[in-house]
C-alpha cells in the first residue's frame, strides 16, 4: 500500500469519526490539512489573514454541518476544493476579483528538489522550466501545481478547479505545449523534468503522467 493511499484511508477514517461528533478526529483533520490548505489559499493572495480567515471559516463550517456532510472519495480533494470557493468568494467580495470563470492569480513557482539534478542539461531545463512557467496563465499554473506537486489525478483536479475530466486533460496539454514552444526542447523531456525534479510523491503520477 503506498503512503498516499494509506493516508487517504486514514482520512477518510477520521471523516467519519468526526461526522459522528469525534472532536479528536476534528482537530486531527485540522492539524493534517493547515498548512497544506495555508500553503494552498497564498497561491491566490498574499492577504495572510484573508487566507487565515478562509481556513477558520472552512473548519467552522465542517463543524457546524457534520451531520449533513456526504463522504467524499478524498478528503485532501474535498478541502481544497471547498477552500478555493471560500478565498474566491472572499476576493470576489472585496473587489478585487472579478469571477471564476475569469483569469487569477496563482502565484507559483517551481522548486526543484535538485538531488535529483543528473547533469547540466538537466541543470539548464530545470532553470528554463523554472523560469517559463511565470509566463503562463495562472489555470496552467495551478495545474501544473496541482498535477506534479499534489499528485493529483485529472478527475480530483477537474473537481478542484470546478471543470470537466475533459478540459483538465486539455489544459495541461496546453502548458506543456507552451512549455515546449518557450523552451525548443521536447514534450516528454519536460514532462520527465517535472516528474523526477520535482518534491513530489511521482510513483502515483509516473504511470499515468498524461
Amino acid at each position: 500500500m503506498t503512503s498516499a493511499k494509506a493516508n487517504s484511508e486514514k482520512d477518510i477514517l477520521l471523516w467519519s469519526s468526526f461526522k459522528l461528533g469525534d472532536w479528536d478526529a476534528y482537530a486531527e483533520l485540522y492539524n493534517n490539512y493547515f498548512k497544506l490548505l495555508n500553503n494552498y489559499g497564498h497561491k491566490f493572495t498574499g492577504d495572510l489573514s484573508l487566507i487565515e480567515d478562509a481556513v477558520h471559516d472552512l473548519f467552522v463550517k465542517l463543524w457546524n454541518t457534520k451531520q449533513n456532510l456526504g463522504n467524499p472519495e478524498s478528503v485532501k480533494n474535498y478541502l481544497f476544493k471547498s477552500l478555493r470557493s471560500i478565498i474566491f468568494r472572499k476576493l470576489q467580495s472585496g473587489s478585487k476579483f472579478v469571477g471564476i470563470d475569469d483569469d487569477y492569480s496563482f502565484a507559483f513557482e517551481v522548486s526543484f528538489d535538485h538531488q535529483y539534478i543528473a547533469d547540466e542539461e538537466e541543470k539548464k531545463l530545470q532553470a528554463g522550466i523554472k523560469s517559463v512557467v511565470q509566463t503562463l496563465p495562472a489555470r496552467q499554473r495551478e495545474i501544473i501545481y496541482l498535477r506534479f506537486y499534489e499528485g493529483l489525478g485529472y478527475e480530483e483536479i477537474a473537481d478542484i478547479m470546478c471543470i470537466n475530466v475533459n478540459s483538465a486533460y486539455k489544459l495541461l496539454y496546453k502548458a506543456l505545449n507552451k512549455l515546449q514552444d518557450l523552451l525548443h526542447v521536447s514534450k516528454l523531456s519536460i514532462l520527465l523534468a517535472l516528474l523526477y525534479g520535482l518534491k513530489t510523491n511521482n510513483q502515483i503520477i509516473i504511470n499515468n503522467a498524461f
